[in-house]
């Protein structure tokens, strides 16, 4: 038996697996997110990248078998982040970007904060819009192994009205503007709603992205309004469903909402203006709710910050930010179905930890936190058979904390361990 502890290096340890028939992990603390009971002293088995035992104590491992000592930490599934921009972040300038970057350096950036996801314990992430549809080629090197990040499942492109939330032409001078259309994701009826969504197949996109409304951070102005039709969203839900594709919505008001989920979308993102209504279609659908407190938050602050925003931008930060936390409040007392997700690319990447506080701090218990970035991601996702949870047969997606978070939940900001598809990338 090789045993491996927190004094060795990630890198060692990964190489020395590769020898092994078998890797036992022993959990001072077993989170499985199948309910909400936490196992002490649990042995996790890994054979190449499928758990194939979960058993209750520490069970001595063979003699050509390696064991990983986390006796003083808390194990559960790898997380998943239902939301993010994993090729773009904000900050001074950012708005410059699209005039001073390329493809190329769009795709660069994406793997650098690709690394610093996974590295933040989430193995799993939803990429919902990029600007080159980059972040498939980023999800297609991952899986071939020629750049290390999480797992990808890309709307690429998002798809928006002319002028609306996702429009990449907002706030440019007429002459720049141009005349957008399907393949750069702005539509206009249901022929052209159709026509995006089979591009976006046809682009190599695993699910379809579109902003039902306003939005904060687009130089327009409102923040609120509807910017589909019902006639519109209701052809790129019944196309996408031709091509096995889930449909995932931005959306701050209450019509744009209500247009959305009639029209049989699968989430809601942000939701900030939800209201009973809204709560009660939510349920009645089984429609998901994405929050993203953590950039509600952010923004707000920044908000404060002169010269941060463009001038148009900076009222609806200041507005609609901190609303999103006491949105997330209600429609979990309310018990909607919440998948955990951070919009991160508004705030930095690896912090995507910060969010689990942040839904505490709204009345969220902590385990129910965690099972929202694993059992529920994984649903969102279509995925649960594969992920999501640990048990016997599943993918070897692991993440650990040293401690409990359920008695701390800031210990979510400093995993620990991070083992993704059977094989260890990180270890503290």
């Amino acid at each position: 038996m090789k045993r491996i502890s927190f004094l060795f290096g990630a890198s060692l340890a990964a190489a020395s697996l590769g020898a092994s028939a078998a890797t036992y992990i022993h959990a001072g603390r077993l989170i499985t997110a199948t309910d909400t009971q936490v196992m002490s002293q649990a042995t996790v088995v890994v054979e190449n990248n499928r758990i194939v035992d979960v058993r209750r104590g520490f069970i001595e491992a063979g003699d050509n078998d390696q064991l990983v000592d986390l006796s003083d930490s808390t194990l559960m599934p790898g997380l998943m982040d239902m939301h993010t921009h994993i090729s773009s972040q904000q900050g001074p300038g950012a708005y410059m970007d699209r005039f001073t970057l390329n493809e190329a350096d769009y795709s660069f950036k994406a793997v650098h904060y690709a690394g610093k996801t996974l590295n933040a314990g989430f193995t799993t992430i939803r990429n919902l819009g990029d600007s080159y549809n980059e972040t498939v080629a980023l999800r297609k090197a991952i899986e071939k192994g020629l750049v290390q990040g999480p797992r990808v499942y890309t709307a690429a492109k998002s798809i928006a009205t002319t002028g609306g939330h996702a429009d990449p032409t907002n706030g440019r001078a007429k002459v720049l503007m141009g005349d957008p259309g399907p393949q750069e994701g702005v539509v206009n009826g249901i022929a052209e709603a159709r026509e995006a969504v089979r591009q976006r197949y046809k682009d190599g996109a695993d699910l379809i992205k579109i902003t039902a409304t306003g939005g904060v951070l687009s130089v327009a102005k409102s923040g609120l309004n509807p910017q589909f039709m019902t006639d519109e969203l209701e052809a790129i839900v019944n196309t996408a469903k031709d091509y096995d594709m889930k449909v995932a919505v931005h959306a701050h008001g209450k019509e744009g909402m209500m247009r959305a989920i009639k029209a049989g979308v699968h989430s809601i993102e942000h939701g900030t203006y939800m209201d009973d209504d809204v709560i009660a279609l939510m349920k009645k659908h089984g429609t998901y709710y994405v929050p993203t407190v953590l950039a509600g938050a952010w923004v707000a602050e920044k908000a404060e910050i002169d010269g941060f925003f463009p001038e148009l931008v900076r009222p609806k930060a200041a507005e609609i930010g901190p609303l999103i936390q006491s949105t997330f409040a209600r429609a979990y007392k309310a018990g909607v179905n919440i998948a955990f997700g951070t919009d991160s690319g508004v705030s930095a990447h690896g912090d995507n930890g910060e969010e689990f506080k942040l839904m505490t701090d709204a009345g969220m218990p902590a385990i129910e936190a965690i099972r929202a970035a694993t059992f529920h991601g994984a649903k969102l996702l279509g995925v649960d058979d594969q992920l999501g949870t640990v048990e016997k047969g599943k993918l070897a997606d692991l993440v650990a904390v040293k401690g409990n978070p359920l008695d701390d939940i800031s210990l979510m900001t400093r995993v620990s361990f991070v083992m993704k598809d059977g094989q260890i990338i990180k270890m503290q």
